[in-house]
């Protein structure tokens, strides 16, 4: 928490002074965190989509000096860029590209025999684009170990509209899941921490059977959330 609110004043500061996207690097700032804590990056691939929520990832792989630089002629970019660091394994800028690229790293891993982790980071407004789905259809059939978080917070460019966003609003209110979610809870708190793991997947996979499974299953993927992304112990 004490890093994370840090993390958020030192973006607040720099965006201040240089301008820029604000609002998608602060939404995602715990997730950032989580995610540099979890993953071996740069050897496990994380990509994120756009590359305008990247702030604070640049912040915490070695670019913090230069981070007031930021869209400055000769400063760091915008978005993610390949030649800027290590860290930065997709040069992003469009939207609805992360999922298309992470699955050819990881395709490429598995050819290559590697064993790291390939995660993209999408946003729900980019996953209204028929590339994403693209990708996801192609991820299930190709059956790439594959991570992909959807940074479902309610916004694009503009506010997201269509049936992709009341899908996902379905999904994180639905009150089969939410019950289930509840559950699990008040199991946890009764049997203990050593249980949590094994009740978690049992509640997760529980919920397929309650609410039917979900769009991402049935592409192929194994799907856990709605997770609360500011809290970093959920």
């Amino acid at each position: 928490p004490q890093l994370a609110s840090e993390l958020r004043a030192e973006l607040i500061d720099a965006v201040s002074h240089t301008g820029g996207h604000l609002g998608a690097g602060l939404g995602v700032v715990e997730l950032t965190v989580a995610l540099h804590y979890v993953f071996n990056t740069p050897d496990d691939r994380l990509i994120w989509d756009v590359g305008h929520q990247a702030y604070p990832h640049k912040i915490l792989t070695g670019r913090r000096d230069r981070i007031r630089t930021l869209r400055q002629e000769g400063g760091l970019s915008g978005f993610t860029r390949r030649a800027e660091s290590e860290y930065d394994p997709f040069g992003a800028a469009h939207s609805s590209t992360s999922i298309s690229a992470g699955l050819g790293m990881a395709v490429g891993r598995e050819l290559s025999g590697g064993r790291n982790n390939v995660i993209a980071v999408i946003g729900d407004g980019a996953m209204s684009a028929g590339m994403a789905y693209e990708a996801m259809n192609n991820a299930g059939a190709l059956d790439a170990r594959l991570i992909v978080i959807l940074n479902d917070n309610d916004m694009s460019i503009a506010p997201p509209t269509g049936a992709m966003s009341a899908y996902l609003a379905r999904l994180a209110s639905g009150k089969a899941y939410l019950g289930l979610r509840d559950f699990g809870k008040k199991l946890t708190s009764y049997l203990g921490k050593r249980a949590d793991r094994a009740i978690t997947r049992a509640v997760e996979h529980a919920r397929g059977y309650v609410t039917g499974g979900t769009l991402f299953e049935e592409l192929g993927f194994y799907h856990i959330g709605p997770i609360d992304g500011h809290n970093l112990e959920h």
